[in-house]
């Protein structure tokens, strides 16, 4: 199981894959993830030319400022999983399928089955994200977090969740607190490394970019390590939240460095007492500053000296 701090998806954004247009743009973007869709972007009559499309995009030489490419099907109880799956599964370039919907282990098993069964020969199984959207799937997280291997995270889908529970979505988005909490809090318990938080409607403007800016670090303090994207305009502003920002990534070079230098238990620094827990924390930091393309050597080099008091 990779770790929460090597799998990095600061930004999830959604493209339909109805549009050609859309598909070819993406692939000019720099984004940590992008999931391609079949779901809800995709209207009924436009499902097949979709399959197609997405078909030939996943077939081309894998765009440079992509790190992941991930394609949302249609929820299993649909009928049109299974055609999804077939359109995309032996494509070379497919990294991660999004399951909608998941309201149950059986919902993931029925994936990791058929990818299993039909993926090409050689070709590393995709991994899974599972869409959290009703009280449902929310009384069953802990079986949902161990139905398949190839589980990388959750994703909290709110309308679809303020939708099951006659939810009015507020700005504060208290109404959601438990839910989220409760994602984040599974994910967790199973080493799951990936929780993406709710989809921010706003993103026209300077007001847009604020309520972004605040959900995404609301998201944060809660424990996500990403956000569900809907427009390209709103990846720089998550990716940049979720990152490890410069004065986290500087205290915890301290604190890794200092404690090379401890001979005995718990130590402080600036005041604050430092021991194992915090220490693991400083740790995981400075791996997912590394994989999010931050300068660990300068800043290693800077706090050479560092010592514990």
């Amino acid at each position: 199981m990779a770790s929460a701090a090597s799998v990095v998806r600061r930004a999830l954004l959604y493209v339909p894959s109805s549009s050609r247009k859309m598909l070819e743009k993406s692939q000019g973007l720099t984004v940590d993830c992008v999931a391609y869709d079949l779901e809800d972007s995709v209207s009924p009559n436009m499902k097949a030319e979709a399959r197609q499309n997405l078909r030939s995009h996943l077939s081309k030489p894998r765009p440079a400022g992509i790190t992941e490419q991930a394609v949302r099907i249609n929820d299993v109880r649909s009928g049109l999983a299974e055609d999804d799956l077939a359109a995309v599964c032996q494509t070379p370039n497919l990294d991660t399928v999004v399951i909608p919907k998941v309201d149950a282990a059986s919902d993931i098993r029925f994936v990791t089955d058929y990818l299993t069964h039909h993926r090409g020969n050689g070709q590393q199984p995709p991994k899974i994200l599972a869409l959290i959207e009703s009280a449902k799937s929310l009384s069953n997280l802990s079986s949902i977090c161990t139905a398949s291997p190839f589980l990388s995270g959750l994703i909290f889908a709110a309308e679809d969740f303020a939708f099951d529970l006659s939810l009015t979505r507020t700005s504060s988005l208290t109404e959601f607190l438990y839910a989220r909490s409760a994602i984040v809090t599974a994910a967790r318990a199973h080493e799951l490394p990936s929780t993406i938080d709710l989809v921010c409607t706003s993103f026209k403007g300077e007001e847009g970019e604020r309520t972004l800016e605040e959900e995404c670090i609301g998201g944060k303090t809660l424990g996500f390590n990403g956000k569900q994207c809907i427009h390209p305009n709103q990846v720089g502003i998550a990716q940049r939240a979720f990152a490890p920002g410069e004065k986290e990534v500087e205290w915890a070079v301290r604190v890794t460095i200092a404690d090379g230098k401890v001979v005995c238990g718990a130590w402080s620094l600036d005041g604050k007492m430092v021991d194992v827990p915090v220490v693991r924390k400083a740790k995981v930091i400075v791996e997912r500053a590394e994989v999010c393309g931050i300068d660990i050597a300068a800043v290693r080099e800077k706090w050479k000296d560092q010592e514990p008091e």
